[in-house]
């Protein structure tokens, strides 16, 4: 009644389903003997890290130290608060 199309049909396996074929796409690839993904690295690593760490550092030490301080001092607090004399001066 509403023009349902026919049964199944099968499309195709992946890239292959059937439809138009693709104009206009370019691919590019190199050889693996040409590409040379480890070039310099052990050359420029040691410098590229420690200007990272040095441009980099305060970002990461500034709020590690804060949170450090926080723990020591939750941690002696919680010490004291469990101890007799800090017990004593909770109750009264």
């Amino acid at each position: 009644m509403g023009g349902a199309a026919g049964g199944k049909t099968y499309l195709g396996w992946w890239g292959h389903l059937g439809g138009p074929k693709q104009k206009g796409i370019i691919t590019y690839s190199l050889s693996p003997f040409q590409q040379r993904p480890m070039a310099g690295f052990f050359k420029t690593s040691t410098q590229n890290m420690f200007r990272r760490v040095m441009t980099e550092g305060l970002y990461v030490a500034i709020p590690f130290g804060i949170a450090y301080y926080i723990y020591c001092w939750g941690k002696e607090r919680n010490e004291f608060l469990n101890s007799k004399h800090g017990r004593h001066l909770v109750e009264e």
